[in-house]
């Protein structure tokens, strides 16, 4: 776990504990996070739904159909489980020789629960190992790598924003733009599937207001999104962070958080239980 060092305010009482992440999943860890004594707070920045586009929707269908034809799906998050494996995915057929890759064991469990109702086993799922440094990219393709050769085809899952520039493709980002990179570079062919889309978020009753208090003393923010931060942005574009603190799970997100002003900001991996780890650290530290 590190934090930055220049205008930082220092640890102590968490009056607040802003949570991020997509509605579902907000309610999910906020509910743990309250069982846990922390003061938790959903707000979701980020908003998810089917894709927009027609054709994004029929190449999603058309994988859920011949999913097998490649020998790797490449998940880069839950949602992205969630949304492919939400309807018409075809049973399998013998033999399997397609892999499942995940990130992080929050996808991978999700993953696990998808194969199983699905009939597949779960041992074809491939995942960071549980003392991995970080759950990424990067450090899946150690476990990976000896399964890419010439003539493989991977397949990447994942979620386009709304606002992506025109002729945005369906595979890269952040990340993933590095793993494809190796997977080519092996001989590989990567194809991507948009599963879901992120929108702009669509704020409640009271939702203004509580950002403003999250500005003060005392406020954590739980960020799993750099896109999460350029809402927040948008959102209070004049708002001051410098008293507050952000919580992010990856150094992507911990450099966006910086550079949004936040005044205190600590690294965790992206894991509940890693980051109910680095809350009770900061807690101690007060």
């Amino acid at each position: 776990m590190n934090d930055t060092t220049a205008r930082r305010p220092e640890p102590g009482r968490v009056a607040r504990l802003i949570v991020t992440r997509p509605a579902t999943e907000a309610a999910h860890w906020v509910q743990v996070l309250h069982t846990h004594g922390w003061p938790a707070h959903a707000l979701p920045l980020i908003d998810i739904g089917e894709p927009s586009s027609a054709e994004a929707r029929a190449a999603l269908q058309a994988w859920r159909a011949h999913w097998q034809q490649a020998n790797a799906l490449m998940f880069v998050s839950g949602a992205a489980v969630s949304h492919f494996f939400a309807e018409g995915v075809a049973p399998p057929t013998s033999p399997i020789a397609t892999r499942f890759w995940a990130p992080g064991p929050g996808t991978a469990s999700q993953l696990a629960q998808a194969l199983t109702t699905l009939g597949v086993a779960v041992d074809r799922i491939d995942s960071p190992p549980e003392d991995a440094a970080q759950f990424d990219s990067e450090h899946l393709w150690p476990v990976v790598a000896p399964q890419v050769r010439a003539g493989s085809r991977i397949l990447i899952v994942r979620g386009l924003s709304v606002d992506a520039p025109p002729g945005a493709g369906p595979v890269a980002g952040n990340g993933r733009d590095w793993l494809i990179h190796q997977c080519e570079a092996a001989g590989a062919r990567v194809d991507g599937c948009v599963a879901y889309e992120r929108r702009p978020p669509v704020l409640g009753e009271g939702d203004t207001q509580r950002m403003l208090e999250a500005t003060k003393a005392g406020s954590v923010w739980l960020f799993s999104s750099s896109e999460a931060l350029a809402a927040l942005r948008v959102l209070q574009p004049q708002a001051q962070w410098s008293a507050a603190t952000a919580l992010a799970t990856h150094p992507r997100i911990a450099q966006a958080a910086r550079e949004t002003g936040f005044g205190r900001v600590i690294e965790s991996r992206p894991s509940l239980n890693e980051v109910l780890r680095a809350l009770e650290s900061e807690r101690s530290a007060s």
